[in-house]
């Protein structure tokens, strides 16, 4: 083999799974988000954040016009906290990570199911800082439909 080839093929192959890497560490605390979500662990869900939050989603008001609706992070924490006969579950698929620097963007498709019954659909726009130790999220805003969700089988499967 060549140097040139075989050093383009070693460095394209370092950059992938440093990309890998970072895209992963990345993820951890939108992972750790969802396991929270599911188990009602507020404790857990507070620790993907980052001090300081903006949450909305994306809907529609009475007139049928595009609006924000913004929420806070203790309201969620709260109702992620109180009991509730079913677990949490949203899973999310066709993740697309962007990271500059100390700054991350995550765009994900998912499925919200309370137990085994589905709720809704729609996608997670995550925004996540590095605080110098670890990733966390400072920004959620999220769109949610009931139709034309085109859920994964290997997603779907799961709930029935």
């Amino acid at each position: 083999m060549k140097p040139l080839p075989f050093l383009v093929t070693l460095l394209c192959c370092t950059l992938a799974k440093a990309q890998s890497n970072a895209e992963s560490a990345v993820m951890l605390p939108i992972t750790r988000l969802f396991t929270g979500m599911n188990l009602g662990d507020s404790v857990m869900v507070r620790s993907a954040f980052a001090k300081e939050v903006t949450m909305g989603t994306i809907t529609k008001d009475k007139s049928g016009n595009p609006m924000i609706r913004k929420s806070e992070l203790t309201g969620f924490l709260k109702a992620v906290g109180s009991p509730h006969t079913e677990p949490w579950s949203e899973p999310i698929w066709d993740a697309k990570i962007s990271i500059d620097g100390n700054l991350a963007q995550v765009w994900a498709k998912y499925a919200f199911y309370l137990g085994k019954k589905f709720s809704h659909c729609g996608v997670d726009a995550f925004h996540l800082i590095y605080d110098g130790k670890e990733w966390r999220i400072f920004h959620l805003v999220d769109t949610r439909q009931t139709n034309d969700c085109n859920i994964p089988d290997t997603i779907s499967n799961q709930f029935k």
